[in-house]
């Protein structure tokens, strides 16, 4: 499909938005849920499986502000080995794999994301490793792989960023249109307070959405 100068522009400037802020926005959410993990591995702690693997994830931590991806890779794998069993294993591995992204090994990086989604019990795990996915196949280029990825339910805290992730692959297609319906879609189940609603919103703006969006309060 062609387009003129203003709407190729409007298509660069979205573009470069996803470059800032989306793979932000989505890896933010590892962060998140790894509040989610810990707490999780604290109410459980009741073996000395438990304890081990809370152990290798602190050690984990501090490898990961030193940016030493290699060994951030080394403990994942001893905790997806040794302790799969417990929720430091998928929130291991999700984060090994933001180590991977960051280190532009996008092959180890989806292997991490895909363990998790073949192997984790908790659907908040599996759903942010989906969309996750989705977001390498986008840079890929990989577009009806990310469609797939982000296909069938997922749970109701993360369909909005399951839309805003269709309507990031729709604008790399020039499916402008049903890159507006999803990205509109997501604003009315996005939170107010949510850290994505900003750049969803100026995506939305970029291709000429409409900025009168109802916000479902949560």
């Amino acid at each position: 499909m062609a387009y003129n100068l203003e709407e190729q522009e409007q298509l660069d400037n979205l573009k470069s938005l996803w470059k800032k802020y989306g793979n932000l926005a989505t890896w933010g959410l590892i962060i998140i849920l790894g509040g989610y993990a810990g707490w999780n591995a604290w109410t459980s702690r009741q073996t000395g499986q438990s304890v081990q693997a809370s152990q290798l994830y602190e050690e984990m931590q501090k490898f990961i502000v030193a940016k030493d991806s290699a060994k951030v890779q080394a403990v994942a794998e001893d905790l997806k080995t040794k302790f799969a069993s417990t929720s430091y294993a998928p929130m291991a591995a999700l984060l090994a794999a933001k180590s991977a992204f960051e280190a532009n090994d996008l092959k180890l990086a989806k292997s991490q994301l895909q363990w998790v989604a073949d192997t984790s019990k908790a659907e908040e795990y599996k759903a942010l490793a989906r969309i996750r996915l989705a977001g390498v196949a986008l840079d890929e280029k990989a577009y009806e792989e990310g469609m797939k990825q982000l296909s069938g339910t997922f749970p109701a805290q993360f369909e909005a960023d399951v839309l805003d992730a269709k309507g990031d692959i729709y604008v790399a297609q020039n499916k402008i249109d049903d890159a507006r319906t999803a990205y509109k879609a997501a604003l009315e189940k996005m939170s107010e307070k949510s850290p994505g609603r900003q750049a969803l919103q100026m995506k939305l703006d970029v291709i000429g959405g409409a900025t009168d969006t109802k916000v479902v309060s949560k």
